[in-house]
């Protein structure tokens, strides 16, 4: 058996990340022992994919970065553009792999990191901590006993809610014949996309120079689209909308986001905890969790280091929960046009400060006069309606 301080499952975004904090740099004079448990090369693996977030200067993962964008930009239905500066905020773009690469290298060479490849079977509370019991590559049962323990993988299914809808999208890494592209700015929603019955759907196009980008078909709905049609979505995007002309896929990215207002226990035993996106980081109104995850694995790290009960705090205030609940009753309800909410938000709130309200970093007076923008009428309804709604179990959406 395995004998470690803490125990993380999961070697994703959320995992790496608190294992960097525990005992990459900066971790402090005697960091914890730590063994980082990850599936084997397979389904249970996370796929690869970008991490997209903001933050003002610099920040702990630079090394992985991509790419950054200052200023930010959106369009509506007709093409008009809302353009902002986002100083000194940046909009930075990780790629998974990159992200693994910088948390390997930094972790080479520590004593007190063990990674384990196997399929975890069960975690549970035992006198003194907690027991993860696994299989490595051969079948072999194998076991980890540590004080703390840090769950990371996706819930196998999601608590009640009132709403759910899914963040889904298909995305190709694109090379173009022609300089097609201003590296300058990112196009954070354009919304000169088909729009689909019960939902929303717009254009992602991030930059990596004038030839090269990230292009993505994202869409807000209860289902997910067939492989084909996502491939369908994004061609029309970068053949009728982006004219792009001439390109090559170097390689593609697709993922599924729940937006939901379901309360994710961050804690399933005395000393078993979940982190990242299966303990709440994702923003729901948003799908974006790279930055909540960062909140909750510092804090994590920092209680360790003061001897405290390193429980994960939540990663968005019980204020923009609440927000994200009302604004995601407004879209499920077909109450709140999405397209022309969103672009009226960019349009009349300074960008700098939407991205800080997105974030939570907002006080309550800033946070009324964002709401303002907002289609007032379908936000009250929806407000007034939440109370009264039944939290019903998620059964996921119908297979495409």
């Amino acid at each position: 058996m395995l004998e470690a301080d803490v125990a993380i499952v999961g070697a994703g975004a959320a995992g790496l990340s608190l294992a960097h904090r525990l005992a990459g740099p900066g971790s402090g004079p005697r960091p914890p022992s730590v063994a980082l448990l990850e599936a084997p090369p397979g389904p249970l693996r996370p796929p690869r994919r970008t991490w997209c977030f903001w933050e003002a200067g610099p920040g702990r993962f630079d090394a992985a970065v991509t790419a950054s964008w200052r200023r930010l930009r959106v369009r509506d239905r007709a093409g008009r553009s809302i353009d902002g500066d986002i100083a000194p905020l940046r909009y930075k773009m990780i790629r998974s792999d990159d992200f693994e690469h910088l948390v390997a290298r930094d972790l080479a060479g520590q004593d007190g990191v063990r990674r384990v490849e196997g399929t975890v079977d069960t975690v549970e509370d035992v006198p003194g901590g907690a027991l993860v019991r696994l299989r490595d590559g051969d079948g072999n049962p194998r076991a980890v006993h540590a004080r703390w323990v840090f769950d990371s993988r996706p819930p196998s299914s999601l608590p009640a809610a009132r709403t759910t809808l899914l963040q889904h999208f298909h995305g190709w890494f694109v090379r173009t014949a022609r300089p097609a592209f201003a590296p300058g700015t990112a196009e954070l929603m354009d919304f000169r996309t088909p729009q689909p019955a019960d939902g929303l759907s717009f254009g992602y196009v991030l930059p990596l120079g004038r030839h090269d980008a990230l292009v993505e078909y994202t869409e807000f709905s209860p289902r997910p689209l067939t492989p084909d049609a996502y491939e369908a979505a994004v061609r029309h995007y970068t053949d009728d909308v982006l004219r792009l002309g001439d390109l090559e896929v170097l390689s593609t990215e697709t993922g599924v986001i729940p937006m939901t207002d379901a309360v994710l226990p961050r804690r399933t035993g005395q000393s078993v905890f979940r982190i990242g996106a299966a303990g709440g980081a994702t923003r729901p109104a948003t799908g974006y969790t790279f930055a909540g995850l960062q909140r909750q694995t510092r804090a994590v790290a920092a209680a360790l280091r003061a001897g405290r009960r390193p429980a994960p705090p939540p990663a968005h205030s019980a204020r923009s929960r609440a927000m994200d609940a009302v604004l995601l009753r407004a879209l499920a309800g077909g109450r709140a046009d999405g397209p022309a909410l969103f672009c009226r938000l960019f349009d009349r709130v300074p960008m700098r400060r939407l991205l800080r309200f997105l974030d939570g970093d907002t006080r309550l007076h800033e946070d009324l006069a964002v709401g303002l923008h907002a289609p007032v009428g379908p936000m009250l309804r929806s407000a007034l309606e939440l109370p009264g709604l039944p939290r019903r179990p998620y059964e996921g959406p119908p297979r495409p």
